[in-house]
């Protein structure tokens, strides 16, 4: 790995591409990711999580779970549950579609992570670290794993509005500036000045093929210099983009049934059934990792229901599905065996309150609910267990780290040796600690 500065330049003068496909450390069961992030942390008591001894102790009070907080009372859901499909998984009203992919679902009902504030449980979720900002997890996957279409960046994210801790959550960091992840933002034009310019395809190689050759003789007066060589290598990228990306993006190309399938308006390019479609598109268009952010709208804002958990109906509303049809769009065309989806959110919600009569939740570190789909995990599958009241972890708890290094393994990645030497110790994704969850490996 110490190598990659000395063979990437290599690669750069012997024409070679520096994300060309990697080699694996084992046999992956996954070829791509598409990672779903509900910003604002969803109420696992009020979505996955079900809890009926809630509504049994309705109104009785706990002391002991904070200094500062005080007395607390135990505030039961207002959602009912239901169960599906042959595992039985107990869902929410709130998620009818999704309900009906419960047999290819695996619920981890036992996260936990270190933090209880958005900024940096969210930057967590992406990097595996609460405080200094590091390398994302995208941009990790796109180092060990390359990509399988040059036009397209490796790692590409859909995020209407900028998430906590902002664009730290698809930095590169220090790994290699091509790796960092691309912004769309829905609308539109989701990459503005994309468009190719009317010009004679003979001109356009001419005018490439200089800028080339001036990029190259500077990048050899300064040592090619890993920087230069990733900006350049991206121009590259946009290049290939001008004529891959717009197809790429054009849902208008897809069957009325398709429309249907994801709940998709006409003429919409915001919603987050279009991102769901497109990440459908890109991913099988050779783009290793996309992610979309799901915010809400100007009136749910996102999923950080302190006052009123009446606002998750809107919110489920809008992935419920456009994520349902996700999955089951993969698994008719056969990607969803190669394909892994992860369903995650910063921290959960606290299934008590300082009132009584609250109808709000407040955030909750110690357990939360996350979820994924295909890529060599069991379908109808429940791991962990959160205690009688969903406030903490009874069985199997799952911290971040361990995600991540699931998630790499299912990519055919040790994520104890993909590591990056820099300021003088060997980085990686998940620190000095991650378990692979070998329990929901199908």
């Amino acid at each position: 790995m110490g190598l990659y500065p000395i063979l990437l330049q290599a690669a750069e003068l012997n024409g070679g591409h520096p994300l060309a496909p990697r080699r694996t450390h084992f046999s992956p069961r996954a070829n791509r990711l598409i990672f779903i992030f509900l910003t604002g942390g969803m109420s696992h008591v009020d979505t996955f999580d079900y809890k009926p001894a809630l509504e049994r102790d309705k109104g009785k009070t706990l002391t002991g779970i904070n200094a500062v907080l005080g007395t607390q009372y135990l505030i039961p859901s207002r959602y009912r549950f239901q169960r599906y499909g042959q595992s039985g998984a107990a869902i929410s009203e709130l998620f009818p579609h999704i309900g009906s992919i419960a047999d290819d679902l695996c619920v981890i009902n036992s996260m936990h992570t270190d933090h209880l504030e958005h900024f940096e449980a969210t930057l967590a979720m992406h990097t595996g670290s609460t405080t200094v900002p590091l390398p994302s997890f995208g941009s990790w996957l796109s180092y060990g794993l390359g990509t399988f279409n040059p036009n397209l960046p490796s790692y590409m994210l859909l995020a209407k509005d900028m998430p906590y801790a902002g664009a730290q959550n698809w930095d590169s960091n220090f790994l290699p500036a091509q790796h960092q992840g691309v912004r769309l933002i829905p609308g539109p034009k989701p990459i503005p000045n994309l468009h190719a310019p009317n010009k004679s395809i003979g001109l356009v190689d001419l005018e490439q093929r200089m800028l080339r050759d001036f990029n190259e003789m500077h990048a050899n007066q300064r040592g090619f210099d890993p920087d230069l060589l990733a900006r350049m290598g991206s121009f590259e990228t946009a290049k290939g983009m001008m004529q891959v990306a717009p197809e790429a993006m054009n849902v208008g190309a897809e069957s009325p049934a398709i429309h249907r399938l994801y709940g998709l308006g006409k003429k919409d390019n915001q919603s987050f059934a279009w991102q769901c479609l497109v990440a459908r598109r890109l991913s099988e268009r050779g783009v290793r990792v996309v992610e979309l952010f799901h915010a809400g709208s100007d009136l749910e804002k996102n999923w950080d229901n302190h006052e009123d958990v009446g606002k998750l109906s809107g919110l489920a509303g809008q992935v419920d599905q456009p994520i349902a049809a996700l999955i089951n769009d993969l698994k008719c065309r056969g990607m969803l065996d190669d394909t892994l989806v992860v369903i995650a959110t910063e921290f959960g919600r606290t299934p008590y309150e300082r009132k009584p009569d609250h109808t709000g939740r407040n955030h909750q570190k110690d357990v939360f609910t996350c979820m994924l789909a295909g890529g060599g995990v069991k379908g109808g599958f429940i791991h962990g267990k959160s205690d009688e009241h969903g406030i903490e972890i009874a069985e199997d708890g799952v911290h971040v780290h361990d995600l991540h290094a699931t998630v790499l393994h299912l990519l055919g990645l040790d994520h104890t040796r993909l590591t990056y030497h820099y300021g003088g110790r060997d980085f990686r994704l998940t620190d000095v600690s991650g378990q692979v969850l070998k329990d929901i490996i199908s």
